[in-house]
């Protein structure tokens, strides 16, 4: 990761320094700049980067939705340790996350809002129940639209009543849906969508089977299936099993979770979920040691008929909803395997095809959702084009 970083800041530096000599549009550097910073950039380009960033100040908060409260953290700029004046600023931005149980304490998403704030621009990330416990529900879409009304609205951060949405992953689509709705649809700059999806069913069939829409095969995610699983348990084992069964894939994903900081942890944590699938009746044992081992080939026939189902409410799908009025910005690795690149593609084709203006990315230099890989000169000037058309969005 280290090392992947490094080979990015040794192409990212030269280009920025390049636009700044050259008289570039000021949007440009900031663009570099913000790259500089969501690659983890040290040295020479780190000091590049601050020349062109605010210090930031955070606080807690609690969003009011439809059902209740949603946990909140405010991020806004703060020059020489004072708060910006909203008036100031360009557009407030409520960030979301995607599917994860970290919600808005997960550090590349705290990092990746620092970054946002520190180029001049309130960032309000809400964190939201239902994908923090791996489920993707209309409910989720209810609740961004909810927090981005109160953010527009009833915050104080918006002076002129209008904002910015950004929606990691799975959250991406659910943005452009909830931003397109009557309430919010006037209200909003623009909404970026970072390797989110277009059409849900779509994305679960290539979660089950590794096909692509144009039949191309890209072995997907294991991650995914079992997030379809948890989702359909109900329809593929009998009524009192599943309770169980979700029990064990939570403590699969749990352990999921658990790996990305601390691998001996995670390996108790996947040795208890297999031993809770070895309690479960059948047939919830054995489509639970499919989870286990990691086998889409065997999970995927058995979840493919119930994918539309699932995600099949338009609520859940840009695609399959209204066009928005306003700018849709979408980003996406080339090599995603949880949301393939082409969701971003086919979704810009759509939107286009209704009258949305629409900034369509895929780069080698993210993953899934994070800023992790080298490339070459063409594809860092492309990332630093794309974030500084969004960044001059007000």
């Amino acid at each position: 990761m280290v090392r992947r970083r490094k080979m990015i800041a040794i192409v990212a530096l030269p280009v920025a320094l390049c636009l700044a000599a050259a008289g570039a549009g000021y949007e440009y550097v900031r663009g570099a700049t913000f790259v500089i910073q969501a690659a983890g950039m040290t040295g020479p380009a780190r000091t590049l980067a601050e020349w062109n960033t605010d210090e930031v100040a955070e606080s807690d908060t609690q969003i009011p939705w439809r059902g209740g409260t949603l946990r909140g953290r405010v991020y806004a700029p703060a020059p020489e340790g004072r708060l910006e004046p909203a008036s100031a600023l360009a557009a407030p931005t409520l960030l979301v996350p995607g599917v994860h149980a970290g919600g808005i304490d997960e550090p590349r998403l705290v990092q990746f809002a620092r970054d946002v704030a520190s180029m001049g621009r309130i960032v309000v990330a809400a964190e939201l129940p239902d994908l923090k416990q791996y489920r993707i529900t209309t409910q989720t879409t209810d609740m961004i639209e909810d927090a981005a009304v109160w953010l527009s609205s009833r915050s104080g951060f918006a002076m002129d009543g209008r904002i910015g949405l950004m929606g990691i992953s799975f959250a991406g689509g659910l943005s452009i849906v909830a931003g397109a709705r009557p309430l919010l649809r006037e209200r909003i700059v623009f909404v970026m969508s970072f390797g989110g999806h277009g059409d849900l069913p779509r994305t679960l069939k290539y979660l089950c089977t590794g096909q692509l829409p144009d039949g191309t095969i890209r072995p997907p995610h294991d991650y995914g299936i079992a997030i379809i699983l948890l989702g359909v348990a109900h329809r593929v084992v009998p009524e009192d099993q599943a309770p169980l069964l979700r029990e064990s894939i939570l403590a699969f994903l749990h352990a999921s979770h658990v790996d990305m900081w601390d691998k001996a942890q995670a390996a108790r944590e996947f040795a208890r979920a297999k031993q809770m699938a070895e309690s479960l009746p059948e047939p919830a044992r054995t489509l639970m040691n499919h989870v286990n081992d990691r086998d889409v080939a065997r999970l995927g026939p058995v979840l493919l008929p119930h994918v539309t189902a699932l995600g099949g409410d338009p609520a859940l799908s840009p695609a399959r909803s209204p066009a928005p009025p306003f700018p849709v910005y979408l980003l996406h690795g080339t090599d995603d395997n949880v949301i393939p690149a082409k969701e971003s593609a086919l979704l810009a084709e759509t939107l286009r095809g209704r009258g949305t203006d629409v900034t369509q990315l895929a780069t080698p230099l993210i993953t899934h959702a994070e800023v992790d890989r080298s490339a070459a000169a063409r594809a860092v000037w492309d990332l630093v084009r794309f974030w500084a058309g969004l960044l001059d969005e007000n």
